[in-house]
């Protein structure tokens, strides 16, 4: 089997991209879905989330480039008929491209199939998601969909895989991979790959087990299952407590889609924090496989290697990056490597056959908190970081405990602030890789956070559809910033950089014309001068560019491909437009849509004016509690206590009027809502908040 996979994947790299930097068809005389067709960059489609199997999001057309990038206009824009366009949805998902069409799904999990030639809706798949599950921990999103022959495939936030017709949107099969009332949710896209759907499944912040599933693509049979926390008997076991159950509960959600080595026979993917987020009492040890970047073999799942980034990680430090192989030069001799960029803002470069650094990395002490049970020593990669690690300034208001560095613990009520914080680092928005100039693209985030909590090592085990996190989360009034940068991975030094005066919350993609393209939050997508990171182009999409784009050629003409519509983790403007751009393109650019911003320094609160309780009915706590659950729980959590996202605790709102103008025009890093909600649903949540969520006075 070894030799077969061997001679197919030699005859897909005799297409692939040479050193030069010359490109063929990528799948010419092979299967258009198979492994070795998908190994390749892609041309003539984009036929997987990450682009190709090695997650590179890279294209080898050169049509575009530097010289002409400036002339890109909209060849046409279509909407998806208000799909994820409402304020508890964002627009994560990467459009799949194939045969002429293009597949793409909203935050709403619906999946839409549209002409390339016309931008016409060729058919509609609605999901119909329960809005009152309780499964979904930071936002109501998808990041895409998985194509083969005749199948499109998608996870959805209640726990289901599904799959379409890819001719006519009609379910093929559903299954229900896990339960969304076990508190698990899937938002990362599928991966097709050898006739196997393979998915992973969110749900750590809820206090589940989390697993990496392949089912057989034609029934949605289950093949295999890989846990991502090991249970009894099995590698890392030891490193959970002996005396609690911690284990089961222990988190490593998985949120991006695995990439492949086909030669080696192996799927890669990278994990998030260990649960409870922020008490580390509870779980003594260094937590596999949480935080960690792990290899599996493709047709079994059996383990074979991983990587821990952070050992009994007390700050949420996921790897939720997506990983990214290459074939790195390096001493001479070219070498099989592997890198994710953590929230930690290191780039970890392994060997991918062995799971050993390529480039030192090298465990340090780290100060200790007794309380926390906190890891001696922490992985230190030799290099730079892609985002600052300490705050050389006390922010106003806080005391600086070991200068705000990365690893300081806490324990308690009082926040003790460290960079980068929750926030902070790289993210899901994906890295893009360059092979002709080995460069790693990276869209991360310096944000500083405040952490309390912990220290409990009693902790009540998870309640269905709560926060599982034994802590918070708090914010500073320095504003969060925008990093992008290029790496160069035989090195892990910076080649550029620049700080942008938002956050950096969408992926990358790089192209052989020399080009880096990435969206802002306010709207614009951009392309940057990927030698320099100079801007070169912008377009105003209407909504926030959020969602990775992609980049093929139809009919001989280069195309980029994009979903515009916002965030509400970070309260961008909402839309649901599908753009095309294209050299011979005529449309103009659309008008900003009105965000609600989230990432920038927090303003003073408004002065209470003209603030009355603006309704002329009777507020309607039911109404109140369906418009809470859609626009504030990714913030302040189900029970009003602040939750994952961040958001201030509610709990002792007691003044409808103190509310009702908290909702209409917003306060500290909280958005207004007075453009998105009527006077009367504002009310209506206000009246939720304060009477049902708000705790009673302490006597």
């Amino acid at each position: 089997m070894r030799l077969i996979l061997s001679a197919a994947l030699s005859a897909a790299m005799a297409a692939f991209l040479v050193v030069s930097g010359a490109a063929q068809s990528t799948r010419e005389g092979l299967p258009r879905f198979s492994a070795a067709a998908l190994t390749p960059p892609p041309t003539s489609g984009w036929p997987t989330n990450g682009g190709n199997l090695y997650n590179q999001r890279y294209s080898p057309l050169k049509a575009i480039d530097r010289t002409n990038v400036a002339r890109l206009k909209g060849v046409w824009r279509a909407r998806l008929r208000g799909s994820g366009s409402q304020p508890q949805y964002s627009g994560f998902a990467a459009p799949l491209v194939d045969d002429g069409v293009a597949y793409v799904s909203t935050g709403a999990n619906d999946v839409f199939a549209l002409s390339i030639d016309s931008g016409e809706i060729l058919w509609q798949w609605s999901s119909h998601v329960d809005p009152n599950i309780t499964s979904v921990c930071c936002g109501w999103n998808n990041k895409g969909v998985a194509l083969s022959d005749d199948k499109v495939f998608q996870g959805l936030l209640d726990g289901r895989l599904v799959a379409l017709d890819r001719a006519t949107g009609k379910v093929a099969w559903s299954i229900q991979a896990e339960r969304w009332q076990e508190n698990f949710s899937i938002t990362a896209a599928p991966l097709y790959v050898n006739d196997m759907v393979i998915v992973g499944f969110a749900g750590g912040d809820r206090g589940t087990r989390s697993r990496v599933k392949a089912y057989d693509a034609k029934d949605g049979r289950l093949i295999w299952t890989f846990y991502t926390i090991p249970g009894p008997g099995e590698p890392g076991h030891d490193t959970w407590p002996k005396d609690n159950d911690a284990w089961k509960y222990g988190g490593a959600a998985i949120w991006q889609t695995p990439a492949v080595d086909l030669e080696l026979g192996l799927l890669y993917f990278s994990t998030g924090n260990a649960a409870p987020d922020y008490n580390g009492a509870f779980r003594a040890g260094d937590n596999l496989y949480a935080a960690s970047m792990l290899a599996i073999e493709l047709a079994t799942g059996k383990y074979r290697w991983h990587f821990q980034q952070v050992h009994h990680d007390i700050w949420d430090y996921d790897a939720v990056n997506p990983v990214v192989l290459m074939d790195v030069r390096m001493g001479g001799r070219t070498r099989k490597a592997i890198v994710e960029v953590g929230k930690t803002g290191f780039a970890y470069i392994l060997d991918r056959e062995t799971g050993k650094p390529l480039i030192g990395i090298d465990e340090k002490p780290v100060p200790q908190e007794p309380r926390q049970a906190t890891a001696k020593t922490q992985p230190f990669p030799r290099g730079d970081s892609i985002v600052p690690q300490f705050i050389e300034i006390a922010p106003e208001g806080h005391a600086l405990v070991n200068d705000g560095r990365i690893f300081t613990p806490f324990v308690g009520n009082a926040p003790t602030i460290v960079a980068p914080g929750i926030w902070g680092g790289a993210s899901w928005p994906p890295s893009a890789y360059d092979p002709v100039q080995q460069r790693l693209y990276v869209c991360a985030s310096s944000v500083i956070n405040g952490f309390t909590g912990g220290g409990d090592a009693k902790f009540a085990l998870p309640k269905d559809g709560v926060a599982y996190l034994g802590g918070a989360t708090t914010f500073t009034r320095v504003p969060r910033t925008g990093i992008i940068a290029a790496l160069d991975v035989t090195t892990n030094k910076l080649a550029w950089r620049y700080q942008w005066p938002e956050q950096c919350y969408s992926g990358t993609l790089a192209t052989a014309g020399q080009l880096l393209f990435v969206g802002r939050s306010d709207g614009r997508l951009t392309a940057l001068d990927s030698v320099t990171g100079k801007q070169l182009w912008e377009f105003q999409t209407g909504a926030g560019m959020h969602a990775p784009v992609s980049m093929f050629e139809h009919k001989g003409k280069q195309y980029v491909l994009a979903l515009s519509a916002g965030s509400a983790l970070i309260g961008s403007a909402r839309g649901d437009s599908v753009w095309l751009f294209g050299l011979d393109g005529t449309l103009p650019p659309a008008e900003p849509g009105r965000p609600v911003s989230r990432q920038t320094a927090a303003p003073a609160p408004p002065a209470p004016t003209a603030a009355a309780p603006p309704a002329p009915r009777a507020a309607n706590r039911i109404l109140g509690q369906g418009l809470y659950k859609q626009a504030c729980v990714v913030c302040h959590g189900e029970d009003g206590a602040g939750n994952h996202g961040a958001g201030a605790s509610l709990v002792a709102l007691r003044d409808l009027n103190a509310a009702v103008r908290t909702v209409t025009a917003g306060r500290n890093d909280m958005p207004p809502f007075g453009a998105t909600f009527t006077p009367e649903q504002i009310r209506d949540i206000s009246a939720y908040v304060v009477e049902v969520l708000a705790r009673p006075a302490t006597p």
